[in-house]
């Protein structure tokens, strides 16, 4: 558990670092209706399940970007709140779905975009 806690931080620290390396950004949207943007200080950020009871509104999902990316990103579409989760960590040498000349690490962010009921 220690390994994993220490990646996460790892990750965290080289996104903050480089937030314009952000690639690989995909996003889907649930709602039907547009909902008016927000300010990013209004929309909270939680690392697991809220109490209160929401409404999915987009996933969003990005490599190398920051939980305050998808604050942001969350803002925009009008969101209360982000589920925020880390993805990532080392792969092996044997995994022939990357290139060669690929770091031997990956890491990914996704936000579930939400609104409280």
């Amino acid at each position: 558990m220690r390994s994993r806690s220490m990646g996460i931080l790892c990750m965290l620290a080289v996104a903050t670092v480089s937030p314009s390396c952000i690639s690989d950004e995909a996003h889907r949207y649930y709602l039907n209706e547009t909902l008016p943007a927000k300010d990013p200080s209004q929309v909270e950020i939680h690392f697991g399940k809220p109490i209160r009871s929401f409404t999915v509104i987009a996933d969003l999902q990005a490599r190398r970007a920051t939980p305050e990316y998808m604050r942001q990103e969350a803002a925009k579409i009008g969101a209360d709140a982000v589920i925020v989760s880390l993805l990532g960590g080392e792969r092996a040498q044997s995994d022939k779905w990357a290139s060669e000349n690929t770091r031997h690490t990956y890491s990914r962010i996704t936000g579930t975009a939400i609104i409280y009921r």
